[in-house]
């Protein structure tokens, strides 16, 4: 199961201050923006309808005017660890250097598609990386670190336990569940870390500390949502190391046959060179303010077409491919997506 409750807590909490008027529908067009005026969508409209082209391989177009929240995957660490070992999130700090989308990609691929055990895919990958010669400064310390119940957690999760271990820790790795279950045992230290995501976690422990309809927290700005994490955290007793260049987000794609018929690269070189497009995705994206609103409002995306699929998962992938849809939401890490 991948993070499918990310995209649903994160685009309710933006929902609140979205001002994204109407919400999408299969009807097209663009939505008016708060301002006035004329809307993104009205520039683009009169681009020539392009239909679907299938194809097995998939792209990710560049959401270049940051529709979407961050969540580059950063270490959360309970703080009282860090004081007994202060070596510890340097560790860490030393995997997210190293990681970057593509490269999750690949370890997602190695697990997801080619069937290796999220171990031997993180031995891989510590291995490539050079991670392995740490200078010891764990001193046997016991560390736990936790995964949720999804192969990427796992293998991220497998990662850190063998650096650390690398650096003299006795770390071990459990597959705890959903966050829910997970992020108060790292509060209370029966587990030392997890790999998170910044902004999913940003807006879980906003609404645990501020309510169910507080502000969001977390944005497109990654220093930003982070320093509203580190605030946030300290409140229940977290730390946290760098975030790692490797983002797991909401992302759009098209066929690579239809990108390169296009000469696609980018969210709005679709918004301006196709209209008449049929989005996939989850039966909530048609309200959801960085869905389909979002890309009409902020990309003026000429959409006439939705058809109700899944969050990321495997029926918007295979309705891309087989030409059912022309773009669909995937995450922006899946393993389907190496080139």
């Amino acid at each position: 199961m991948r993070r499918q409750p990310a995209f649903l807590a994160i685009a309710a909490a933006v929902l609140v201050l979205a001002g994204c008027g109407t919400p999408g529908s299969s009807g097209g067009g663009g939505t008016t923006p708060a301002g006035g005026g004329t809307t993104a969508g009205a520039t683009t409209a009169a681009a020539a309808a392009c239909a679907p082209i299938a194809g097995n391989q998939l792209v990710v177009l560049t959401d270049d005017k940051k529709l979407q929240t961050v969540d580059n995957v950063i270490p959360a660490v309970n703080a009282k660890a860090t004081t007994a070992s202060p070596g510890l999130v340097t560790v860490l700090d030393t995997v997210s250097a190293t990681l970057d989308t593509t490269k999750l990609i690949a370890l997602n691929k190695a697990v997801d598609i080619d069937r290796q055990t999220s171990t031997q895919a993180a031995a891989q990958y510590v291995a490539q990386e050079n991670l392995g010669t740490q200078q010891s400064v764990g001193n046997g310390a016991k560390v736990l670190v936790g995964a949720a119940n999804f192969s990427e957690s796992a293998t991220l999760a497998e990662i850190y336990a063998a650096v650390l271990k690398a650096a003299g820790f006795d770390a071990t790795t459990q597959t705890i569940g959903n966050r829910e279950t997970y992020e108060p045992a790292l509060e209370r230290g029966d587990l030392t870390v997890v790999p998170e995501y910044a902004g999913t976690l940003t807006e879980f422990l906003n609404q645990k500390l501020n309510g169910a309809n507080a502000a969001p927290k977390a944005s497109s700005d990654l220093d930003k949502t982070v320093t509203a994490l580190t605030s946030l955290g300290h409140q229940v007793g977290l730390v946290f190391g760098k975030p790692a260049a490797a983002a797991d987000q909401n992302a759009f794609a098209v066929t690579k046959a239809f990108a390169d018929a296009h000469s696609l690269k980018t969210l709005s070189d679709l918004a301006t060179k196709c209209g008449g497009l049929t989005l996939g995705g989850p039966p909530e994206c048609p309200t959801r303010p960085f869905c389909e609103p979002g890309l009409k409002q902020t990309y003026g995306m000429d959409i006439t077409g939705f058809t109700s699929l899944d969050a990321g998962g495997p029926l918007t992938k295979a309705a891309i491919q087989q030409g059912k849809v022309t773009v669909g939401l995937v995450f922006s890490s899946d393993g389907s997506l190496a080139s």
